[in-house]
């Protein structure tokens, strides 16, 4: 036996090992990872207003707190108008429950010529086995459903003090990671940290001027016909149908026509319909070119970077996606060498439109 097999052994053993601890470590500490990713994605979008402060004197620490107390403030005030508006509807819902169950019956009668009564109706699915079996479920289900409560109050919680950190923390963050690169990298790293900052503070302006646009919108399709909670509806719609990816558009879809329903449910059709048509306009006319302005992607990357990181990370690479290539694109371009076109580059395929057209527009002559 060689005397360097053993050791080779014994290496490849423990590489092995190695290699099995760190993607154990690394699959246990993925939603860490995770939150970490988010709060540095936030710490980035909150980056220009917490220097401005900064720069007028105040304490970056305390200009981080303002901001996160800010955000904090709007989105309980909210949540709270928009629980306390589907609150409310949901007892109406509740209380005329019995007169639209009497409708239908009365038209499922007069239509198929049947003789059904609510209260029969109700008996049936009073003893029903699924119910029971439902409401046997539900009673074993709490426990889960309040441990997922807590989780994700917990992953709240961290992903809020990580970004408050990254964000007040900021310059010795990147003090930090410089001081261990060459002078030659640091420029580079600062670049690439500055690019980060203004492509996510674009993409969130994109993301807030499109919300603008598309609450006042449907907050004025709501007025004229006359849905209750117009303002909190139009609010509604604008934040979730731009700040969640990929079912953003239904749940904001969903909540009007549900509110609009009980009063008319040609309304809710009504709805639907702006709903969609508007959905159309914003996504071939107006963010194509808000994106091409705030964040300069191409509408088509945009597209494909959405589905590659719903498909690496779910919800949360949606959602970061066109940061991040936006900042992966700015940050590459300036290292990739442009040249001038020739002019038989540059002439080319007008060339050939223009001879192309001639052709198609020649009439064929005698022979």
């Amino acid at each position: 036996m060689p005397r360097w097999l053993p050791r080779a052994v014994i290496l490849v053993l423990a590489l092995y090992a190695c290699f099995q601890l760190g993607s154990w470590a690394f699959h246990q500490l993925i939603g860490l990872l995770i939150s970490i990713l988010i709060a540095f994605f936030l710490a980035l979008a909150i980056e220009p207003a917490v220097a401005r402060m900064a720069a007028r004197g105040m304490r970056r620490g305390l200009a981080t707190f303002v901001v996160f107390l800010g955000v904090f403030a709007a989105t309980a005030g909210f949540v709270v108008l928009l629980g306390s508006m589907l609150a409310g509807q949901i007892v109406d819902m509740v209380g005329g429950f019995p007169g639209y169950l009497d409708s239908v019956i009365r038209w499922i009668n007069e239509t198929l010529h049947t003789k059904l009564s609510r209260l029969e109706i109700q008996d049936s699915l009073l003893h029903s086995d699924w119910l029971q079996k439902y409401v046997q479920n539900s009673a074993t289900g709490v426990l889960d459903v309040s441990a997922t409560v807590l989780g994700g109050l917990f992953k709240l919680l961290t992903i809020g003090l990580f970004s408050f950190y990254f964000a007040a923390d900021g310059p010795r963050l990147r003090r930090a990671l410089c001081s261990v690169l060459p002078p030659a990298k640091q420029s580079e790293v600062l670049r690439a940290w500055e690019i980060a900052v203004a492509k996510t503070g674009g993409y969130l302006y994109s993301r807030g001027l499109m919300a603008l646009i598309s609450g006042v919108a449907h907050y004025i399709v709501f007025v004229i016909l006359k849905v209750p909670y117009a303002p909190a509806l139009a609010v509604w719609v604008g934040l979730v149908s731009q700040f969640i990816p990929t079912i953003g558009t239904y749940l904001a879809g969903a909540l009007p026509m549900l509110i609009a329903f009980p009063h008319s449910p040609w309304y809710a059709l009504y709805v639907l319909g702006f709903v969609v048509v508007y959905q159309q306009f914003e996504n071939y006319v107006l963010q194509p070119k808000l994106t091409a302005r705030t964040v300069d992607i191409h509408p088509a990357v945009a597209f494909g970077s959405v589905i590659a990181g719903t498909a690496l990370l779910g919800a949360v690479g949606a959602l970061i996606a066109i940061p991040a290539v936006a900042t992966l694109q700015a940050f590459l371009g300036a290292y990739v060498k442009r040249y001038e076109l020739t002019e038989r580059a540059a002439g080319a395929a007008p060339a050939a439109t223009s001879a192309g057209r001639s052709r198609r527009g020649r009439l064929p002559g005698p022979r």
